[in-house]
């Protein structure tokens, strides 16, 4: 018989049917990936084997439940494999994350996504076909490292070496028209938009004059960006 236990919501059939997703794994990670889905608007089912974690989400979720993810008649009554995207945010299980993950990509689920908390976990699911790896605490380490070194107030990584960064725009690009500074040519960067006090945030222009209490969004060459947001 599965073990599993529900507490609160819709049916999980129709909640897969809604262009919904399914997250496994309720821990820090888990849960802020399910509750900022559903403050986005997504319908969520939520699955975990802690029934206190269970029962502290009970409400907020559109469905969640206390059930074995390691069984696959348990992940069939929850109809887990109708939905098209599936999060595995279990981390301190990493045999349960293993067990898991291979159920659904034997269900054929189009998109899943699986955390690892280590890099030999990571290549064992890229090994078994999940196409989307997340090192969540490894991601985090390295931007708050970027973000400690220098001025920056923001940096994202968006892969191949390339990062958006934001930043006070240095004395150089101040008080006269981005086309007279020759960032790009200087620097290797692009200031791509810019906010200004309440204001919304802007495209800039090859006219746009920033000022020096403009927060501005720089994109470029990993290196590059993080330079650019170091000069003063």
């Amino acid at each position: 018989m599965a073990n599993f236990r529900l507490f609160q919501g819709s049916d999980p059939t129709r909640i897969a049917e809604a262009d919904s997703v399914a997250v496994i794994g309720l821990g820090r990670f888990g849960s802020a990936l399910a509750l900022e889905l559903m403050a986005k608007g997504t319908e969520v089912l939520g699955i975990d084997a802690d029934e206190d974690t269970v029962q502290g989400l009970n409400g907020m979720l559109t469905h969640v439940v206390r059930a074995d993810s390691t069984k696959e008649e348990s992940l069939r009554q929850l109809a887990v494999p109708e939905f098209d995207c599936v999060v595995v945010a279990i981390g301190s299980d990493i045999e349960a994350s293993i067990l898991t993950t291979s159920l659904l990509l034997r269900f054929n689920i189009p998109q899943i996504w699986a955390k690892a908390v280590s890099d030999p976990h990571g290549a064992i699911l890229e090994q078994l076909g999940v196409e989307h790896v997340i090192y969540p605490e490894k991601d985090m380490g390295r931007r708050v490292a970027h973000l400690v070194r220098g001025a920056m107030q923001d940096y994202i990584d968006i892969g191949d070496n390339f990062a958006l960064v934001k930043t006070k725009p240095p004395s150089i690009v101040v008080g006269k028209p981005l086309r007279e500074t020759t960032i790009r040519a200087r620097y290797g960067i692009t200031i791509s938009a810019y906010k200004r006090g309440d204001s919304p945030w802007t495209y800039t222009t090859m006219d746009t004059v920033l000022e020096a209490d403009d927060t501005v969004l720089v994109a470029g060459q990993a290196a590059q960006a993080e330079a650019f947001s170091q000069l003063r």
